[in-house]
């Protein structure tokens, strides 16, 4: 059973987000202050964390940061702020997927288990994903460059395994949403945009001049024939 750490410092949110995640048959945690969070990240290890964007003490962001420190446990972070660049700031420190307040519980728990269900997936045995200097193994979940391991988040693994498996092909937003999230919705678009700047920096010699992830403008993203 899957363990999931919901921190909101509204209680309202909170018990609900819990009862809604309990009887899809996950056990909760819940914490009301960024501090409590970080505690209970650390000493009870969640499989995904749900974490609200604005909270006392250590607020959302610099939760995400501390966790991003440890490893790649996935987070969806909720957001009552309507500005585009306050939720994009969460998803640049690597949140998986963010929701918007105020927000469906249903929705929310089928993101909970798309996330899960992508950390989790067991792969068929699949070779190695060579790639100029990249090497990729989707069994292991681990990327390198020039020998040396780069850590990614879950979605940021999903979308090159996507991309570098199909290099040439061009895949729209909206389809690369749809793969990894296992839906879509207008308006998220915008993440994937997000997610693939977080790639580069991380995959790319020179993001600015990206080798791996190419953009077609109008149409979306393709990874270079190599």
């Amino acid at each position: 059973m899957s363990l999931i750490l919901v921190a909101d410092d509204e209680p309202k949110i909170v018990h609900l987000v819990r009862d809604y995640l309990e009887s899809a048959g996950f056990q909760v945690l819940v914490a009301y202050d960024g501090q409590t969070a970080l505690a209970q990240f650390r000493h009870e290890g969640p499989d995904l964390v749900v974490l609200d964007l604005n909270m006392p003490g250590l607020d959302g962001i610099d939760v995400t940061r501390a966790i991003r420190q440890q490893g790649n446990t996935p987070i969806i972070m909720l957001t009552a702020r309507v500005q585009e660049t306050d939720r994009i700031v969460g998803l640049e420190l690597g949140a998986d997927d963010y929701v918007t307040k105020p927000f469906s519980p249903r929705e929310l728990v089928a993101r909970v288990r798309a996330v899960l269900r992508r950390t989790r997936a067991a792969e068929s045995p699949a070779v190695p994903i060579r790639a100029g200097d990249l090497v990729i193994d989707p069994n292991k979940r681990l990327v390198y460059r020039n020998d040396r391991s780069i850590s990614l988040t879950t979605t940021e693994f999903d979308l090159l395994v996507i991309l570098a498996r199909n290099p040439g092909r061009v895949f729209s937003r909206m389809e690369l949403l749809d793969r990894v999230q296992g839906f879509a919705y207008e308006g998220y678009e915008r993440t994937i945009d997000v997610h693939i700047k977080n790639l580069r920096k991380k995959i790319e010699p020179n993001p600015r001049q990206p080798l791996y992830i190419l953009t077609v403008y109008g149409a979306g993203y393709r990874f270079a024939e190599i």
